[in-house]
């Protein structure tokens, strides 16, 4: 190996999902809301996804979604709403992808050793706590 060439970082595993869908539901579960989880890896494939058969079907769009964004963008989905709006620089950004964005908070890419290796994002409460369900799943990993 070069100096110049780092090792890969580990990828995200099937364990490491279920940790995430864990603790995200689990979070979910003590504020009281129905939610839906998706975890996704670096390639954007589904690894893991649960939805609370009280939240409303769309959950489980909005969730997936809001994950593909973290992934595409490397970034909290949180962290990019004005960024989207008319006078944003990715105003025209999700039209100009094959699947749409979404710029609601709730989504959270996941690294490792600074790299991204995925990510994570849950739907169907108040967009604020979709971010702590998932902050909370992504913080877990880190441990």
């Amino acid at each position: 190996m070069s100096a110049t060439t780092a090792p890969a970082a580990a990828p995200l595993t099937t364990g490491d999902a279920e940790l995430l869908l864990s603790v995200a539901r689990s979070a979910g579960e003590a504020a009281g809301a129905a939610v839906s989880i998706t975890v996704l890896d670096a390639g954007g494939h589904l690894l893991a996804f649960r939805r609370d058969d009280r939240a409303v079907l769309i959950s489980g769009e909005t969730s997936t979604r809001k994950a593909y964004t973290a992934l595409q963008l490397n970034a909290p989905t949180a962290d990019l709403v004005d960024a989207v709006r008319p006078d944003g620089p990715f105003h025209t950004l999700p039209t100009a992808l094959d699947r749409p964005l979404l710029f609601i908070a709730g989504g959270l890419p996941v690294h490792r050793e600074g790299r991204l290796i995925g990510a994570v994002g849950v739907g169907g409460a108040a967009p604020e706590e979709d971010h702590g369900f998932a902050a909370a799943a992504v913080t877990a990993l880190a441990a």
